[in-house]
């Protein structure tokens, strides 16, 4: 049973901001795809489907005590685990890499549910231990353990974006708890090494690519670099006003790669230029204050530190997408949130916003 108090205290800010970017996020799919001959199905109806599926799961997201998450996410964290092995071993490939399970009915990827998994994790972990003056290199070992394994395996698949996503929510909630100067100093150091042994051992060549193409895009025009060149023609190519709905050139013609998924932002830039991006922009940005607001205002730490996690989590997908597809950042397959095109995506995201929710209403009740 739903406690009633619950329905009279519903976050509208934070449901009519999701709500709002959903649906902008549908009508730009629809203009992406309306060059596409598709069998079935159009997408943007499918995308349709998944903002209701993903409603009905945040409802339910919201409709239990958060607290109990805290017992679970050790377990919760071991079953993803398994997923992310079971990709390793048995998942489907597809555009070079090994990132889903085929369930029959739809695919998972579960690198993107490890997002909501690793802000189970660290909250109750830090939750249940605080250092005076800040975390030491020491405090950090147990958790850098836990992050460790999964990005590992992520990279395996490999995929690069969703890896340093995990990291960065990770290293989000960590830098809120509070650092000692000399962890700081020492993981500063620490991360030179670790870069160079990442880009020497575990960076693919084609991954290598796209760090040379961020630098030089012009080095390969009509090869790797050919991705950030089109989405660069079309976010500025929008000018002030944009070229109008479903009259951009660089996707009705085509030229933009995943311009329904990862590069939906440039597609919506051209259309609607300057003053839709702003727009949009506005909306995200109001989202993720929000987001912090319900941090600051829970009256448990396990809450602080879940609201925290997600909206870090949801900023950090934010600032990757849109700083790729305008040429600040190298290309990873990293999608917008609520606005690419992705069921998995969708639902994940989703989930963020139900346990935001949860935590908002139950403000009211302790």
């Amino acid at each position: 049973m739903i406690d009633r108090r619950l329905l009279t205290n519903i976050d509208w800010m934070l449901a009519g901001l999701t709500v709002v970017i959903c649906l902008l996020g549908i009508l730009n799919i629809y203009s992406a795809t309306a060059p596409y001959k598709v069998v079935g199905a159009p997408y943007y109806i499918k995308q349709f489907n998944w903002m209701l599926v993903g409603m009905f799961v945040a409802t339910l997201a919201c409709s239990f005590d958060y607290h109990i998450l805290e017992d679970l996410s050790y377990w919760l964290y071991g079953f993803m685990l398994l997923l992310l092995l079971a990709v390793l071993v048995v998942g489907r490939h597809s555009m070079g890499a090994t990132r889903w399970l085929d369930l029959g009915f739809f695919n998972i990827q579960p690198s993107e549910l490890m997002k909501i998994v690793i802000v189970m994790t660290f909250a109750r972990f830090f939750n249940n231990f605080q250092a005076i003056g800040g975390l030491s290199v020491k405090d950090l070992l147990f958790p850098l353990a836990i992050l460790a394994v999964p990005v590992l395996m992520i990279i395996k698949q490999p995929d690069l974006g969703t890896a340093v996503l995990v990291i960065m929510i990770a290293l989000s909630m960590t830098v809120y708890v509070g650092l000692r100067w000399s962890a700081v100093v020492t993981f500063t150091l620490v991360t030179i090494p670790a870069a160079w042994l990442a880009w020497a051992k575990l960076l693919r060549p084609y991954q290598k690519n796209r760090i040379f193409d961020f630098l030089d895009p012009e080095r390969s025009r009509l090869g790797s670099g050919y991705h950030i060149i089109q989405s660069k023609i079309a976010v500025g190519s929008g000018g002030i006003v944009g070229k109008g709905f479903v009259k951009g050139t660089q996707s009705q013609l085509r030229f933009l790669p995943e311009q329904h998924t990862d590069f939906a932002f440039s597609v919506f830039a051209e259309e609607w230029g300057f003053i839709g991006c702003l727009v949009l922009i506005v909306l995200y940005l109001s989202l993720v204050l929000w987001g912090l607001n319900i941090a600051r205002n829970c009256n448990d730490r396990f809450g602080a530190l879940l609201a925290m996690g997600v909206t870090a989590m949801l900023f950090w997908h934010i600032v990757i997408n849109m700083g790729m597809v305008m040429g600040l950042f190298p290309v990873v397959g990293v999608p917008l949130p609520f606005f690419s095109y992705g069921g998995t995506s969708m639902i994940t995201s989703m989930v963020g916003i139900g346990i935001l929710q949860n935590i908002s209403l139950r403000r009211f009740m302790f």
